[in-house]
């Protein structure tokens, strides 16, 4: 290979890893506001995060399975399965792909809450998360 084609080919490499580690956050709040979501607020993110919610006669809360140090691995209260830390400074690929947030706040919502999230809770939410 000549050194024109592997310059080429190495930086093409760069550009996918970089896309696939983009951090999708910024986005979606803009998305959310544009659905009427107000600017956000971090802690009300933090405080909706700690907040426990009677479900099935027992309290859940988002750090039942993602613990309250966001930096490191939880695991599902119910399975025991692993959970990569959610703090995207600690895993580059947690908030990569918007339909796989959209997916996980979904389901997460209705575990959590009994209910999906609104908007402002998405955005006050992911703004708590990106300062993690």
């Amino acid at each position: 290979m000549r050194l024109n084609q592997f310059i080429i080919v190495c930086l093409c490499c760069l550009f996918m890893a970089n896309t696939a580690s983009a951090n999708v956050i910024p986005e979606m709040v803009e998305g959310f506001q544009a659905q009427g979501a107000s600017v956000g607020d971090a802690d009300a993110g933090e405080a909706l995060w700690k907040k426990k919610f009677m479900v099935e006669g027992k309290a859940r809360s988002c750090q039942s399975c993602h613990t309250l140090d966001l930096t490191k691995a939880g695991s599902h209260i119910r399975t025991g399965k692993i959970i990569e830390p959610m703090a995207p400074s600690v895993t580059l690929t947690r908030f990569s792909e918007v339909k796989k947030v959209h997916k996980w706040f979904r389901r997460n919502c209705k575990w959590v809450l009994s209910r999906e999230c609104s908007i402002q809770e998405k955005v006050d939410i992911l703004l708590f998360l990106q300062k993690q």
